[in-house]
């Protein structure tokens, strides 16, 4: 007696793509997902808006580059998403849902790939498009004063998309944290000492040193990314782009390799 095999694929087998659909679907499925982005879209917009409509040619700060002018509050934007990304990673430790993840995908490091990816596509879009759109509306109120600019004039573009490009990166280095970590409180200040405060610390030591290593940390290449002109004793926007893949790199890298080794 012979047994027949069956050449259909099981219905339950895990691929790639199905670890994405389903991490997509808990990002897009939480309410907080979008309270988040939306917070982080309206603070962008908002001050956009407030430095358009305020700005005038003799206050004083005409040799401000245009786009930062302009994109200033992503600086408070990025707070909204780097916490989102500590709660993609360390929030599911914190609920026990990572054991779940984990029992579905055994060989772990699916999941983790799968949550930068998602997490990354979301902020990037959600960024850019929030960006593009707070440069164009707010350069409707500086047409006529001298931080008037528009997209195609040199530069304009390539940090309009490195403003994006910059907060997107900080917030995956912030989701790799909440892998590291595993706790939304350590992950948030980890990244407020080690990412915002310890280099403007080290910036205070007297060494030329100090000073050129300062230039590739996270928050400074972000900064750089989202300037027209070349900042004064930064890196180039190439330098700033390497430096801030590396540094997300670094950390995920650092969290898979936990993440293969240790319990959930």
């Amino acid at each position: 007696m012979t047994t027949a095999t069956s050449t259909t694929p099981h219905p339950y087998r895990i691929t790639p793509t199905r670890v994405l659909r389903s991490e997509w679907h808990k990002l897009h499925t939480l309410r907080s997902s979008w309270i988040t982005l939306g917070s982080a879209a309206t603070l962008i917009l908002a001050v956009g808006i407030v430095m358009g409509t305020t700005y005038t040619s003799d206050g004083g700060d005409s040799d401000v580059d245009t786009v930062i002018l302009v994109l200033y509050g992503t600086t408070l934007a990025t707070l909204c998403t780097v916490v989102l990304g500590i709660l993609v990673t360390a929030g599911e430790y914190s609920s026990g849902m990572i054991r779940a993840s984990l029992i579905a995908v055994p060989r772990r490091l699916p999941v983790l790939w799968a949550k930068a990816a998602v997490f990354t596509t979301t902020v990037l879009g959600v960024m850019l498009a929030t960006s593009l759109l707070t440069f164009v509306v707010a350069q409707l109120f500086l047409h006529d004063t001298d931080q008037a600019a528009s997209l195609t004039d040199p530069g304009v573009l390539r940090a309009v998309a490195g403003n994006a490009v910059g907060a997107t990166l900080l917030s995956l280095i912030a989701l790799g944290l909440g892998a590291l970590l595993r706790s939304v409180p350590g992950a948030i200040g980890a990244f407020i000492g080690g990412v915002m405060v310890l280099p403007e610390v080290l910036g205070m030591l007297p060494y030329d040193a100090v000073e050129t290593v300062i230039r590739c940390f996270p928050t400074q290449a972000a900064g750089v990314l989202g300037s027209a002109t070349q900042l004064p004793d930064a890196a180039s926007p190439g330098g700033a782009l390497l430096a801030l893949v590396l540094w997300s790199a670094a950390t995920l890298t650092a969290a898979a390799a936990l993440l293969r080794h240790r319990d959930a």
